[in-house]
């Protein structure tokens, strides 16, 4: 069983950055595609950006792309979601996730990120 924690979530004004990070714990997560989710008030979870196991290849929401880089650890077991040029509209509850097939099988509790204007 694969425990995710995030951390680094926080309050920032407008045009500020965080970096969010992702722990993971139980099993290595070296061979799982990764990812974040967020889920803002009143709307559904909303994918954010995922990074794969082999190639590390990255694929982005297209309201964060450009803004915001995930980046992967295996030695450390750690994935992270760097979040530049921030926006009140990415104030959310931010998910870290991981899959090994079609399903994301693993989450964390969330950390939110609320960006103030």
């Amino acid at each position: 069983q694969v425990q995710l924690v995030e951390s680094g979530g926080g309050l920032v004004q407008a045009g500020g950055s965080l970096r969010l990070s992702c722990a993971a714990s139980g099993r290595s997560v070296s061979s799982y595609t990764m990812g974040w989710f967020r889920q803002a008030p009143g709307k559904e979870r909303e994918f954010v950006a995922a990074i794969t196991w082999s190639t590390e290849n990255t694929y982005y929401a297209d309201s964060v792309k450009g803004r915001f880089t995930i980046s992967r650890d295996n030695a450390k077991n750690a994935v992270y979601l760097q979040m530049n040029s921030l926006k009140p509209d990415d104030t959310a509850v931010y998910y870290c996730a991981g899959r090994t097939g079609g399903a994301w099988d693993y989450w964390g509790k969330g950390t939110l990120v609320t960006v103030s204007s």
